[in-house]
């Protein structure tokens, strides 16, 4: 977008300063992201981003979330007398014409505004050290939201609703738009997914039961989903459109399913996909840390359940969109969604054979 049009777009919102200059920020898949540069010294700089209302097609939905989830937490680190708080939790500017909206539309475009936090920066490598961080991040992130007073909308319905991603195969099987159901290859796999199903969904019945809570979960929980300052502390986490109620076991087990990968999650080689203990160790070890004061044993004890639970959902998903015809990822080549249905399939299997070993890990660390 032209400068002019951007600098207009900031101008719709309560921001302190003269705006100097306004440049891409960051290589985002989902939002468009800008940063917005103020000439004063004294003046906070922002990051203007908008909103991707096709993902995420409530967004009044979306900042009503992030603004009750940020308020929360703000007001927690005020009784804490927590210092420097704009580095700690993410602030929204509201627009001018309105104190309580914190977007505002531009030719049917959804955009908000927010205060950049500078001297800090995101990771993209994934090791025992980051991950302990993340644990223990994302964990600290449950734990300050266990008591909101609101109930939060459900950005992404069904996202990681497992029976409901079990209907859309079987929906698809009957269908079979891409002539591919009869493969071999496939018949295999379906038969495992299908030994799994029952256990697979007890999530949800646990839910049902009023045995398991659903709480406030990040549900997209990355490394670089965290702000770390510059002696590798983690200041806070960000990217909060997908926050919304769902079974913790969304914040862990995905998180596990991409950092815990010896390869991606489109690697053919199947014989390298292996699951990393180490990394395990370390995010189960930091989560613990900040999440078991709230926790209940139900959701600790399926924390190994929650591990392989990911795995399986993604390989159920994609070989969705390859039984659909490639219609929702990105494919390189026609067997690439197979391939990583494969490959998330062969995530589990290892993940299987470590449950004894996870089962002890978690036992120790709430000794």
């Amino acid at each position: 977008m032209q400068q002019e049009q951007l600098t207009n777009i900031v101008g719709r919102f309560a921001y302190e300063g003269t705006i100097s200059e306004i440049k891409p920020l960051g290589e985002g898949l989902i939002n468009d992201t800008y940063k917005v540069k103020t000439a004063e010294p004294d003046k906070p700089d922002y990051v203007l981003q908008r909103v991707n209302h096709v993902v995420f097609p409530d967004v009044d939905m979306v900042m009503r979330n992030i603004d009750a989830v940020t308020s929360h937490i703000r007001k927690k680190l005020l009784e804490q007398g927590t210092p420097d708080i704009d580095r700690r939790v993410l602030r929204f500017i509201p627009t001018k014409d309105d104190s309580k909206k914190l977007y505002t539309i531009v030719e049917g475009t959804y955009w908000r505004l927010m205060v950049f936090i500078d001297n800090a920066i995101t990771k993209q490598a994934v090791d025992p050290e980051s991950s302990r961080a993340a644990g223990k991040a994302f964990g600290n992130f449950q734990a300050m939201l266990a008591d909101i007073p609101v109930q939060l909308g459900e950005t992404i319905k069904d996202f990681h609703n497992m029976e409901f991603r079990l209907e859309q195969l079987k929906e698809v099987i009957s269908r079979d738009p891409a002539g591919r159901v009869k493969e071999e290859r496939v018949q295999n796999m379906l038969s495992e997914i299908e030994k799994r199903a029952d256990e697979m969904c007890k999530a949800e019945r646990m839910g049902r039961e009023g045995t398991l809570p659903k709480r406030v979960c990040h549900c997209d929980t990355k490394v670089n989903n965290m702000m770390f300052d510059k002696e590798d502390n983690v200041l806070c986490v960000i990217d909060l459109d997908t926050v919304m109620p769902n079974f913790i076991f969304s914040d862990y087990g995905d998180f596990l399913r991409t950092a815990a990968n010896e390869v991606a999650e489109d690697c053919p080689e199947m014989d390298k996909v292996k699951f990393r203990m180490d990394i395990f160790k370390a995010f189960t070890e930091g989560y613990l840390e900040s999440a078991k004061s709230f926790l209940l044993p139900v959701e600790i004890e399926n924390l190994p359940y929650a591990t392989a639970l990911f795995p399986y959902m993604q390989c159920v998903r994609f070989l969705w969109d390859y039984l659909s015809g490639d219609k929702y990822w990105k494919c390189q080549y026609p067997d690439h969604n197979f391939v990583r249905a494969n490959n998330q399939l062969h995530l589990l299997l290892s993940i299987e054979k470590h449950y004894p070993e996870m089962q002890a890990f978690i036992d120790g660390c709430l000794k």
